[in-house]
């Protein structure tokens, strides 16, 4: 298809089209609700599968809906659209808006491939339209002050950045569409794993509070990468990154957790430490000589952001750029050996969140999570048996019994449900 007109002119309320209104897309409906209501955004369109109801529609007026979303953006003339689609959908549909000049708010993750990633960001600027990804707590405030505060020299010399996150899916999870837990489906990349899609968000907050978000800032990815459920990708997984400046980032993350809770990323200083569970923006700066200091920040929402971009002042807080060391992680996970499965003596199966449905649960990998992103270990280095190289062989003794460090730990007040809005 050859380039359009170019972007329309921003006039509020920006016409918008949303891809995928179902699912986790139930979540940006909702906001496109409130934001409707507040005379931002008009939702013009809505591109699924199946139409939506009347109900399902309530307050937003009566969209056009066709499941061809290039013609209902012809149609709509939308300025922007907000695509919550499969992950292996995401290039197409962000070419087709970029080509016709309409602006994007892109859902986590970008693509499934780096060259994928790459097709997105040279159409957006060929297009010369905006794109927002949506890594949702890259709009915590807490980001940027955590980042002065590194920069202040609040926690001493920067040791490196660790993220945890431990969270439950149940089998049904793996069964909710064709493409979850592959990591390519019809000789199509997908690569929906712990790290790259549930769990993504600990990956790109840890580069974020780091300062290494650009494709440029990445120097090294070692992945160890496993699975305990009957999927094809990774559910309890590691990832070590060496950036250009000699820093380290490790993400550990699972989804067979044995009492789930919020995930979060620490800032390990010479003098001290901060925590940062991006699902509250909530922060606690421990440094010596001095006492605990927890502050809870605001967020800022990603669409109201990309509006207020395109009619006013307010910096893009997500553009592509900014999301290219993600995307190396991607690509390390996507061009490293299949994920292993684990023994039989790693974990155990527990009811699940459905009724009738199981769930596996690692032994110990609670423990496991939190002192990989208290030390910057990953799981072999940590002793865990199942991760070491050769045969599995007996447990070390010290495997399961792994604890945070208690300044690391999240606090019985912070434990809730961790799940995400609607799983996509």
């Amino acid at each position: 298809m050859n380039p359009g007109p170019g972007p329309k002119a921003p006039r509020t309320p920006l016409p918008l089209v949303l891809a995928g209104a179902r699912g986790h897309g139930r979540w940006h409906l909702e906001n496109i609700r409130r934001l409707q209501q507040a005379g931002l955004v008009r939702l013009v369109g809505i591109s699924e599968l199946a139409p939506l109801s009347t109900g399902e529609l309530d307050g937003l007026g009566a969209p056009a809906q066709s499941a061809d979303f290039a013609g209902l953006l012809d149609a709509t003339r939308a300025a922007v659209a907000v695509i919550c689609t499969p992950i292996p959908t995401h290039a197409d549909l962000a070419v087709a808006a970029a080509e016709r000049g309409v602006h994007l708010l892109l859902e986590k993750p970008p693509a499934p491939s780096y060259a994928a990633f790459r097709r997105i960001a040279d159409a957006v600027a060929a297009g010369g339209v905006v794109c927002q990804v949506g890594f949702q707590s890259l709009g915590s405030h807490a980001v940027p002050a955590i980042r002065a505060l590194v920069a202040d020299g609040a926690v001493g010399e920067p040791m490196g950045v660790g993220a945890a996150g431990a969270w439950a899916r149940d089998e049904a999870y793996y069964r909710r569409a064709p493409w979850a837990g592959r990591r390519r489906l019809d000789g199509v990349d997908v690569v929906d794993g712990v790290l790259t899609n549930p769990l993504a968000h600990a990956v790109a907050t840890a580069l974020a509070v780091d300062g290494s978000t650009r494709a440029e800032d990445i120097a090294e990815v070692a992945t160890e990468l496993f699975r305990a459920n009957a999927i094809e990708s990774d559910d309890t997984s590691f990832v070590g990154i060496r950036t250009a400046r000699g820093g380290r980032i490790t993400v550990a993350a699972t989804l067979c957790a044995e009492r789930p809770d919020e995930p979060y990323v620490i800032v390990h200083g010479s003098r001290g430490r901060i925590t940062f569970w991006y699902k509250q923006d909530r922060v606690l700066v421990q440094r010596a000589g001095h006492g605990p200091e927890e502050v809870l920040h605001g967020r800022t929402d990603l669409l109201e952001n990309l509006v207020g971009h395109l009619v006013g002042d307010a910096e893009l807080l997500v553009p592509p750029v900014s999301t290219g060391a993600f995307m190396k992680v991607v690509e390390a996970v996507r061009t490293a050996p299949d994920p292993l499965p684990l023994p039989d003596e790693a974990w155990r199966s527990v009811p699940g969140e459905h009724e009738g449905v199981r769930r596996r649960v690692v032994h110990g990998i609670d423990g496991l999570v939190a002192a990989s992103a208290d030390t910057l270990c990953g799981f072999a280095e940590l002793g865990t048996f199942w991760a070491l190289p050769g045969p599995p062989g007996p447990a070390p003794s010290t495997a399961h019994s792994a604890t945070p460090h208690p300044s690391t730990a999240p606090s019985e007040t912070a434990r809730s449900a961790t799940a995400e809005t609607p799983p996509r």
